[in-house]
């Protein structure tokens, strides 16, 4: 059975102040609950200190980005090994902010999977659909070119560092929000295009997170789809409360 993973995406949001004590709540809020496997991703600037207050604690650290690249005169990048380096276990990729506002290709975000997965990083491969491929019955063929592309080159064995995590587009920071048979039919979809190229045991044992503005309101709903294995949560994570209250709804 797939365990349920809920990641806090930070964005580009907090202080080192706000940081430290956002993370200190969620630590302190989950406890010794392992049922649920919990991360956050605070910006760069503060990994290191939000590290230091999630060590010994039941709570991962990922960061939201990286370059393709272990090192090199790339001003203002941050490479994968300086993440793991500084603590991380995660590093969110293929965000459909990084797509549609920084110009990301599926094959730019391909080269990162590989770097991260070369240095020791998890990765949390993201893909979705925007509103107006949706309405012209363009979400399949979207997830598949973005599944293809994202994951060339991988095999089995290093899929097993990935988790997926499906964002429509088009249910993010809208007001408008996927019901929870619509989240079911595409993570059903994609698992499905996952059987078909990996296998169907890697495909059972793969979680596929929601990204679509999960909110105490409506976790629970999603998260009991049968093929919705968390959540990757944007503006909810950045209050402690919500956010453990989401990790609460997928037990």
């Amino acid at each position: 059975m797939r365990e349920k993973f809920v990641a806090g995406n930070w964005k580009m949001f907090t202080t080192a102040a706000s940081a430290k004590a956002l993370a200190a709540a969620v630590v302190e809020g989950l406890g010794a609950e392992k049922r649920v496997h919990v991360a956050v991703c605070p910006p760069a600037p503060y990994l290191a200190e939000v590290a230091a207050v999630l060590r010994g604690s039941a709570v991962e650290l990922g960061a939201q980005n990286c370059y393709p690249e272990k090192e090199g005169a790339f001003t203002g990048e941050v490479s994968p090994v300086m993440l793991a380096d500084v603590g991380c276990r995660w590093v969110i990729l293929g965000h459909s902010e990084r797509r549609h506002k920084l110009g990301e290709t599926d094959a730019f975000i391909n080269r990162k999977v590989h770097a991260a997965l070369t240095a020791g990083l998890h990765v949390i491969l993201c893909l979705g659909e925007t509103l107006d491929e949706r309405k012209a019955d363009r979400t399949e063929a979207v997830l598949d070119a973005q599944l293809t592309g994202g994951l060339a080159g991988l095999d089995a064995a290093g899929l097993r560092r990935v988790v997926l995590a499906y964002e429509p587009v088009w249910a993010i920071g809208t007001g408008v929000n996927a019901t929870p048979e619509q989240a079911q039919q595409a993570h059903a979809y994609i698992r499905g295009r996952i059987a078909e190229r990996f296998g169907e045991e890697a495909a059972a044992a793969l979680p596929i997170q929601y990204g679509g503005s999960m909110k105490p309101e409506n976790a629970a709903a999603l998260l009991h789809q049968p093929d919705v294995d968390g959540g990757l949560i944007g503006g909810a994570s950045l209050n402690a409360g919500q956010f453990l209250a989401i990790v609460r709804a997928a037990l």
